[in-house]
């Protein structure tokens, strides 16, 4: 009797499986109309990278290579070098020379993010990140740098917005007299 019940299963599983078919066969049907109509992310939607800046234009990343170490796909390389009074680039002692993230093997994870210290980097809401070159697909300090907004410098130079890097790194902003307005720097 198990045998026959048996038969009668196998001969109906696929009939049934058919049943989900027949059931949608009939419904309209929703397409996105996808590069005509761009619908909106979520507000916490990760995508592209942006290498942020201090409200005086410098670059708040400080080389320390945490990104990197954080990342599982090995996706950002990051060169550090040190500041100096002639060229300064971030407030620190030091900051990336050479930062780049290689959008082949980046998974938009966010461990990155989570591993700077500064704050320096984050990750936008563009998500279009196809391209046809290979190449194209690893983007270079000059594609990640937020760009300068008005009031901004563009480095390298003094530190305007405190007297040291704990000015900056705490927030406490005291707008010092630059140089080309009569102050000393």
């Amino acid at each position: 009797m198990s045998a026959t019940r048996g038969l009668k299963e196998q001969f109906w599983d696929p009939i049934a499986g058919f049943g989900v078919t027949f059931r949608t066969i009939f419904r309209k049907v929703v397409t996105e109309q996808y590069p005509f109509d761009k619908q909106p992310t979520a507000p916490r939607f990760h995508g592209r990278h942006q290498l942020n800046r201090w409200p005086d234009g410098l670059e708040k990343c400080i080389g320390c290579e945490l990104c990197a170490w954080a990342c599982p796909a090995d996706a950002i390389y990051v060169e550090g070098a040190s500041n100096t009074e002639d060229e300064r680039f971030s407030p620190g002692e030091r900051y990336g020379r050479v930062y780049q993230i290689n959008y082949l093997r980046c998974i938009l994870c966010g461990l990155c993010i989570e591993a700077c210290p500064t704050r320096a980097l984050t990750m936008t809401n563009e998500y279009e990140l196809a391209d046809d070159n290979r190449s194209d697909l690893i983007y270079e300090k000059s594609d990640l740098l937020a760009p300068l907004l008005p009031g901004m410098e563009q480095p390298p130079h003094p530190m305007y917005l405190g007297a040291d890097e704990g000015d900056y790194y705490r927030g406490e902003f005291r707008p010092q007299p630059r140089a080309d307005e009569g102050g000393t720097q």
